[in-house]
């Protein structure tokens, strides 16, 4: 099957901006599928979606959409639409006529694209708002009617750049529903822009991570968080544990002992990282099984609490839910399943991401040599 959207080389700069905006990025979309593009403010997230949508013109490199090259085809004849932050509406045309426009830029009659317009209100859950104003409308369903436009110019493929952030947690929970609702529907291939790790892995099946212009990683949700192929990346994808130490015999010994590391990986001997998810690692009673540790500190997450934990001079962090009697000083057992490791080469990158000189760095000493823990 051919790739709906892929990017081959492509770089960007802006006069002024010193480093590249774009540095060589290579994505493939496969059609149908939704791939979040996920990075912080600057890593040039947005500058690909216009690339790709032929809003901007690239340094090097090209962009093929159902296998053909874009050079020189203009936005409107890719096949595609987007949806920004903003919604942009028309504010002289109502909302009916406003989704109605998608239809009147291709030529059809005003009848025809009226109904067209009402059938697309309605796959948004707005039925029954088209002769309102656009000034009427609430945030969240100003949004729904950039979207209804969006879909009714029939796309082969909706880029959305950040369409639900200025929105409040609980409607970015129903736009996220909404927007299953609408692949299930309408099914095209989509590309969005965020920051939020937990919006990416909510709306898409795959995530391409960015920073400073250059795509890190593009992988499936579970991979992303589970194997990511840097240390850069999983600490932008929140990653808390970081233990260095050597691979050998398909082990990694660190501080911690020597723990197996999953059948999936491959490794070569030498120095490596260990990485594991404080949401992976299990916080039991303090006379269970397991590596012995000490409470040094709680913080609420939500419906969670980030516990961190002392084991002879080890730092690690896991996630806990409510319910759980937990306060410093108390001793707790920690068990962590092979499946939820991962290394990484240990390169000195520290000031390469941003609020890296920030960071507290997680260290390990003087802990004695433990039995492999594997659950």
């Amino acid at each position: 099957m051919i790739p709906a959207v892929r990017v081959e080389g492509l770089s960007k700069s802006f006069p002024g901006t010193g480093a590249p905006v774009l540095d060589d990025v290579n994505l493939t979309v496969e059609a149908r599928s939704c791939t979040a593009l996920l990075g912080p403010s600057g890593a040039g997230k947005s500058t690909l979606l216009r690339a790709i949508s032929g809003l901007e013109r690239p340094d090097a490199g090209r962009v093929l959409v159902g296998g053909q090259d874009m050079a020189g085809v203009g936005p409107e004849h890719r096949g595609m639409a987007m949806v920004q932050q903003r919604p942009l509406l028309f504010p002289h045309l109502n909302v009916l006529d406003n989704v109605a426009f998608a239809g009147t830029v291709r030529g059809v009659a005003k009848r025809a694209a009226r109904a067209d317009a009402a059938g697309f209100l309605e796959l948004v859950q707005l039925a029954g708002f088209g002769p309102r104003p656009v000034a009427a409308l609430s945030g969240g369903q100003a949004q729904r009617v950039a979207i209804a436009r969006a879909l009714a110019a029939r796309p082969a493929v909706l880029l959305l750049d950040e369409p639900f952030s200025a929105l409040d947690p609980e409607l970015r929970s129903v736009m996220h529903d909404l927007l299953a609702q609408l692949r299930r529907s309408v099914n095209p291939t989509v590309l969005m822009v965020t920051h939020d790790r937990s919006e990416a892995a909510a709306v898409a099946e795959k995530i391409a991570l960015f920073s400073g212009g250059r795509m890190l990683q593009h992988d499936s949700v579970e991979r992303m968080y589970s194997r990511p192929v840097s240390l850069e990346a999983s600490r932008l994808m929140g990653g808390a544990n970081e233990i260095p130490g050597t691979v050998r015999n398909g082990c990694h010994h660190s501080a911690l002992g020597a723990l197996r590391l999953p059948g999936d990986t491959t490794w070569p001997p030498g120095p490596g990282i260990l990485l594991v998810r404080q949401e992976s690692i299990e916080v039991g009673p303090g006379n269970g099984p397991g590596l012995h540790a000490t409470v040094s500190g709680l913080r609420v997450l939500g419906p969670r609490r980030l516990v961190s934990v002392d084991a002879a001079g080890v730092l690690l962090r896991a996630e806990i839910p409510w319910g759980r009697a937990l306060a410093a000083g108390d001793t707790v057992t920690l068990s962590i399943p092979t499946s939820a490791l991962a290394v990484v080469d240990d390169p000195d990158t520290a000031h390469t991401f941003p609020g890296a000189e920030k960071r507290p760095q997680i260290t390990v000493q003087g802990l004695a040599t433990l039995a492999s823990i594997d659950n």
